[in-house]
């Protein structure tokens, strides 16, 4: 996955004038603070704000086309034509949402930081029907109501995230869609974001393929997805790295204000492929199961070495019993 073309050449415009010196320090700075569980930090410097552009805006694109991707599958149907994405720094979530949804038609980003506001503005500028509002979504009374909700990177940083939620739950037209850093501590934020959302009439879309206590949680382990992101030689550049790629690891949920038809299972393991069978570690509404594919079942078999960790199981073939 890579950032939108124009969107990749609106951010080179604005390192043209950019001290590169600064920009690794600051890029360095974010790597550190990433480390340490301080996902965005004050962001106080125009060289620290573009040093996330750079260095951070590509991976939680990643992470955020995945999972709307993975709400598409489910809900084919939906196609939000408002979206409301809070916490939204300079705008990423609506870039992904747009790739997802070209027929999207109004946006509201609301965030306290003025200054990755106005560089979303700028990267944004030429998008109809944009609107940023300069807000605290943890003391907001009342969100305005859009089809879907984004709450990316966001919540995970506030202390008592329960009341925003509530209120970004009652905003949701169709949908809500929640995306914390695939840490433990992360995955502890979305595990009881989850039990509120079921307490609240949500119904689960992704990638709980059930609505019964989470296994992940109650075993003490914790959910998380990969998405490959493509890095720019700037990228590469900024983190002193060799490879083109790299995984950016999160955690995420996606509910319903209607039923939607859940797989039987989700893979939450990177499958294990041997010579004549395939391991599979699913999340099943009976809790954790491993299940063992073997060449006998030749179609079955063939989707499995296709199959990829956080995919829904099994695919929409022909299954024979054997």
């Amino acid at each position: 996955m890579a950032l939108p073309v124009h969107l990749r050449w609106r951010i080179e415009d604005l390192l043209k004038s950019a001290d590169r010196r600064a920009l690794s320090q600051a890029a360095e700075q974010i790597r550190e603070d990433y480390k340490r569980g301080r996902f965005t930090g004050s962001l106080r410097t125009p060289e620290l704000r573009l040093a996330y552009l750079l260095t951070r805006m590509p991976a939680t694109f990643a992470a955020n086309e995945y999972v709307l991707q993975q709400i598409r599958q489910a809900m084919p149907e939906i196609r939000p034509a408002s979206m409301l994405d809070l916490g939204s720094g300079p705008g990423t979530a609506m870039w992904a949402v747009r790739e997802v949804w070209p027929d999207l038609r109004e946006v509201t980003l609301v965030d306290s930081n003025r200054e990755l506001i106005e560089l979303g503005q700028k990267l944004a500028s030429d998008l109809p029907n944009t609107q940023w509002k300069l807000a605290d979504i943890s003391a907001t009374e009342q969100f305005e109501n859009a089809d879907l909700v984004v709450l990316s990177y966001a919540l995970g940083e506030l202390k008592s995230p329960e009341k925003a939620l509530s209120r970004a739950w009652k905003a949701a037209g169709k949908a809500i869609v929640i995306i914390e850093p695939g840490t433990p501590r992360n995955f502890a934020v979305i595990a009881k974001i989850r039990a509120q959302l079921i307490a609240e009439g949500g119904y689960a879309v992704a990638p709980c393929p059930h609505m019964n206590g989470c296994p992940m949680a109650e075993l003490g382990d914790w959910c998380h997805f990969a998405a490959r992101l493509e890095r720019t030689a700037e990228h590469r550049r900024l983190k002193s790295a060799a490879l083109g790629y790299e995984d950016e690891k999160f955690s995420y949920l996606a509910f319903a204000k209607e039923p939607v038809l859940t797989p039987e299972s989700r893979i939450v393991r990177h499958p294990e492929i041997h010579g004549g069978h395939i391991r599979l570690t699913l999340c099943t509404a009976d809790g954790l199961k491993a299940s063992t594919v073997t060449k006998s079942n030749k179609e079955l078999f063939r989707a499995a070495r296709k199959a990829e960790w956080g995919d829904a199981w099994p695919p929409a073939v022909s299954v024979r019993e054997d």
